[in-house]
């Protein structure tokens, strides 16, 4: 058996004589070019990894809240890249703006804009937005997208799709195409208004402004199997460390 060390460490040369006696042995290692390339005999099976097959790793994500007052949007980052969850009221672009200069971005950075669901104070700025971000995708539920007034057709996304890196989370009720979004890799949930945060506490859904109650009441309890630390609502404060537990806890008085 011929071993090798990693051909990227040695440098050596295969005489003719060598290469052909080689050839007629069981094994035969050449490095071409920094590669190693591998024959065998048909009684042998060898796995060689490849460094072009593996990916770099994903940069980790950023959350910056923009506080609208009674309502919050969300700057996520990645690296250089942004995505916006929510745009707030009408007139928000300039807070949103105000955020991405702060954070040492444009909107020349921003390629994603996902809408959690079509009420007025979550998608009130989405054509200034896709305006100002001329290269961004926009998303939302598939089940609102006809009542979200925007300047370019919007991608439906539906539970279990991937945007940005995210996890789109179905969360109906609130809206009929409401969504969450969850960054496994940090921990993060994005909830929209299918959970809310207030004096400490966290809700469900506001049941005056739901389309229907029940169906929001079974969103939390999905949301209550999911794994994440930090939550961030449409309405309240963030909340940091153990926010599975603190909804967990709300799904079962449900």
């Amino acid at each position: 058996m011929l071993v090798m060390k990693d051909p990227r460490l040695v440098h050596h040369r295969l005489s003719r004589r060598v290469f052909l006696s080689e050839l007629g042995s069981k094994t035969l290692a050449v490095t071409i070019l920094g590669t190693a390339v591998f024959a065998c005999s048909s009684s042998d099976e060898v796995s060689v990894p490849t460094t072009s097959s593996i990916e770099p790793p994903r940069p980790t994500l950023e959350w910056h809240r923009v506080n609208l007052n009674f309502v919050s949007a969300y700057v996520l980052l990645r690296g250089r890249e942004a995505a916006i969850v929510d745009t707030g009221t009408p007139g928000s672009e300039s807070a949103l703006a105000g955020a991405l200069t702060d954070l040492g971005v444009s909107w020349a950075d921003v390629n994603h804009v996902v809408l959690t669901h079509f009420h007025p104070d979550h998608a009130g700025s989405i054509g200034a937005v896709l305006q100002s971000a001329g290269d961004a995708t926009a998303y939302a539920g598939e089940a609102d997208i006809a009542a979200i007034q925007s300047p370019q057709p919007l991608v439906a996304v539906n539970d279990g799709d991937d945007v940005f890196g995210l996890q789109v989370i179905a969360t109906p009720g609130h809206t009929a195409g409401h969504i969450s979004v969850l960054d496994t890799d940090t921990g993060l949930l994005v909830a929209g208004d299918a959970l809310t945060y207030n004096g400490g506490q966290v809700g469900g859904s506001i049941p005056q402004f739901s389309a229907d109650i029940a169906q929001a009441d079974v969103s939390v309890q999905k949301l209550s199997g999911l794994q994440f630390d930090t939550a961030l609502f449409g309405h309240g404060d963030p909340l940091e460390g153990g926010a599975d537990q603190a909804v967990a806890a709300l799904a079962a008085t449900l």
